[in-house]
């Protein structure tokens, strides 16, 4: 059965142009889903470095745990993702089905296992049959084409209602690179990596180390900002792959991540990073709404951030967005439970450009019908000033609706 494709998904899908020293193929194995493709393979030149960021879960898929070891050597020839199956919670089966694939694909490409990198994403604590794709990878490896990125976003889907792309042009020292990315996620997603799976790769020449340090600082604005339920989930994987191929056309190695000539690269890949982050948020399962929650005016980012939380994991929050109820104090509410400091008589909060509670009570001024108003817009913005300090930060999620619990009721049956 079809599911309609989310009110929030984006007029126009983005056209991700061909990332020289880096080729894709996908197939259609039927581990979970029918008449659809569910294996992608990614194929980069020899030089290419990587980067990556995981889940923090203390129950780590098995392809995870794998990328971790793959990630000290510093360098990537092949990626491989299934759909439709985590791999996770499947103890000794789990992995040696990452062993078989790794396998399969080192030899496919012609490099060490260290240089291949795995993903799974699906259901939990069922064993994956890696024989239902790896008897597929030599043949993908020699299909591959560099022009397939929107065929790679579609075969990491699972409950997403659209494929997640974005692409960006900056240049590194007056030579013009690409970064493109796709991103997957829907539910069980919540801040504590990536809360998804996510691949990012540009012809820039950039060092393992330098493309880490960059990773770990763009994601926490952008996929670290993002919730729709606060579930993080075991499979949470961002990878960043640099094949340098620009170098080709005169771009320079860079080596230090504190390179002046990255200060363009840097702010892109945030964009990038954010944009990919901001569309698995508006592609919540059962999503109408996308919540936008700014807190400002806390004793630190960090307090910030985590009363930004708060109110966006807020389920009273969340179905008051999605029945249009402009009823703030839920967010009084949520504040006071984030456990960071505030202050109720200087607390106050926005709905869009519309004060609704200011030091301690409701605004004077209060409308009714102009907070309502606000309410009814596709992206919901609340606002809330602490009076205590410079702290700020923004959180990106989704209303809560009914079609998230039918969703989830039956999701692996």
């Amino acid at each position: 059965m079809s599911v309609p494709v989310s009110p929030l998904a984006p007029r126009s899908m983005a056209t991700l142009p061909p990332l020289p020293g880096l080729r894709i193929a996908t197939a259609a194995a039927g581990i979970k889903y029918k008449g659809r493709t569910d294996v992608l393979m990614m194929v980069f030149d020899e030089g290419t470095s990587v980067a990556g960021v995981f889940t923090r879960s203390k129950c780590p898929s098995a392809p995870v745990d794998f990328c971790r070891d793959s990630l000290k050597s510093g360098a990537a020839r092949a990626l491989v993702v299934n759909s439709g199956n985590a791999n996770a919670f499947t103890g000794r089966k789990g992995r040696e089905s990452t062993k078989m694939t790794a396998e399969a694909a080192a030899a496919a490409v012609g490099c060490a296992t260290d240089a291949v990198f795995l993903a799974s994403t699906g259901v939990i604590g069922e064993p994956l049959d890696a024989t239902r794709f790896t008897g597929v990878l030599a043949g993908l490896a020699g299909e591959a084409a560099e022009d397939r990125w929107q065929a790679a976003a579609e075969a990491i889907m699972t409950t997403d209602t659209y494929p997640k792309v974005a692409t960006r042009s900056v240049e590194i020292g007056g030579v013009e690179v690409t970064i493109n990315g796709i991103a997957k996620g829907a539910g069980m997603i919540a801040p504590d990596m990536a809360t998804m799976l996510s691949f990012v790769a540009t012809d820039a020449p950039i060092a393992s180390a330098a493309l880490q340090a960059l990773l770990s600082e763009t994601v926490e604005p952008s996929f670290n900002s993002v919730t729709v339920d606060s579930d993080t989930s075991t499979s949470d994987t961002l990878l960043l792959f640099a094949t340098g191929r620009a170098a080709e056309r005169g771009c320079q190695p860079v080596t230090e991540a504190g390179d002046a000539r990255l200060g363009a690269f840097r702010m892109a890949l945030g964009d990038l990073l954010l944009d990919l982050a901001r569309q698995v948020a508006r592609d919540g399962e059962g999503a109408r709404k996308e919540i936008i929650v700014t807190v400002e005016g806390a004793e630190s980012d960090r307090a910030a951030k985590r009363i930004a939380l708060s109110i966006a994991n807020s389920p009273l929050v969340k179905t008051a967005v999605a029945g249009e109820d402009a009823n703030w104090g839920r967010v009084v509410m949520a504040v006071g439970k984030a456990g960071e400091a505030a202050d109720r008589d200087r607390l106050a909060i926005w709905f869009g450009d519309v004060r609704v509670a200011v030091e301690g009570e409701r605004d004077p001024a209060y409308s009714e019908a102009a907070a309502s108003a606000v309410m009814q817009e596709p992206e919901v913005r609340i606002r809330v000033n602490l009076g205590l300090g410079s702290g700020r930060w923004t959180v990106y999620g989704c209303d809560l609706t009914k079609e998230y619990v039918a969703i989830n009721g039956d999701y692996r049956s």
